[in-house]
């Protein structure tokens, strides 16, 4: 799995990347035919933005996510995809 790391208005760290990174892998556990991720971590005013494009075999799934806290707003954004992700390996199986 290839994760493509971009950030607008905000460094990204190495513990930042680590972070995501780490998230993601969780991710490949449900589904293992993750091809390609495009992660964006956002500033705008307060608010922390993170989203994420997830290319997979037949398909792909987006989610976004905002929090005051970076670390926070990763977190929720891992569980909307990982919820996505389940349901397209389930559309994929009853095919």
């Amino acid at each position: 799995m290839q994760i493509n790391l971009t950030g607008h208005h905000v460094e990204i760290t190495d513990s930042l990347r680590g972070y995501v990174e780490d998230k993601f892998t969780k991710l490949e556990r449900h589904f293992d035919q993750i091809n390609n991720v495009h992660v964006i971590l956002n500033v705008q005013k307060m608010q922390q933005i993170a989203e994420a494009k997830i290319h997979l075999k037949k398909g792909e799934v987006f989610a976004t996510s905002e929090h005051a806290d970076m670390y926070a707003a990763i977190d929720s954004l891992i569980d909307k995809l990982d919820r996505q992700v389940i349901k397209h390996k389930e559309k994929l199986i009853k095919h």
